[in-house]
């Protein structure tokens, strides 16, 4: 299979096929992993775009990328990192808290239920961690990737990707517990409830 670096050579000679090439190779990893981030897929492809537009950009000027996975990855993150510091994400986030939550018609209602079951702890769970911490767990857990390589990424020292996870592991790990905990205090108490109805009868 040909590199990424032949192929981004091609691409900064004008080889419209390289670039289609490169683009398939890693188009659907970055979105997901944008996606996770962000949770919204429609920003995730405006930032995928974004990503794809800067690279070009690169090869514009004759700088191609020593490493052109870490490099997506890493300009893929900074682009994250603008929008949550930009008014415009303050805005939406505000605007998100007080829209309902859509529902596709046509999907069957435990599709529903396990969809909205698998964002709620996505969402719970994560935004409980800092910035990096979620960027960190998203690359390691979510795009399988090394920890030297995450390194590489987010342009932090090994040990501190290694403190991130940590730190991040052992909150989500206390978050978690207490939810399975309510959820065992609620199904105990439903439990009760029928007790004392079957009882009565």
């Amino acid at each position: 299979m040909i590199s990424d670096e032949q192929l981004l050579e091609q691409m900064a000679n004008g080889d419209q096929a390289a670039f289609e090439a490169f683009v398939h190779r890693y188009h659907v990893a970055i979105h997901q992993y944008i996606e996770r981030l962000l949770k919204d897929s429609k920003k995730a492809e405006d930032v995928v775009q974004e990503t794809f537009i800067r690279l070009l950009k690169q090869l514009q000027n004759k700088q191609i990328p020593t490493y052109p996975k870490a490099w997506l990855y890493r300009v893929a993150s900074n682009i994250c990192k603008d929008y949550w510091r930009s008014a415009q994400y303050r805005s939406e986030d505000t605007a998100k808290e007080e829209m309902p939550v859509t529902v596709d018609q046509q999907a069957s209602v435990i599709e529903i239920y396990e969809r909205q079951e698998t964002r709620k702890e996505i969402l719970n769970s994560l935004k409980n961690l800092s910035e990096t911490q979620q960027q960190v767990v998203t690359l390691r857990f979510y795009q399988d990737m090394k920890l030297k390589e995450i390194a590489e990424i987010l342009d932090l020292p090994l040990g501190t990707v290694k403190s991130n996870l940590f730190h991040a592991l052992k909150k989500l790990k206390g978050v978690l517990s207490q939810e399975a905990e309510k959820e065992a205090e609620n199904n105990e108490g439903t439990q009760s409830r029928s007790r004392a109805v079957s009882t009565r009868r």
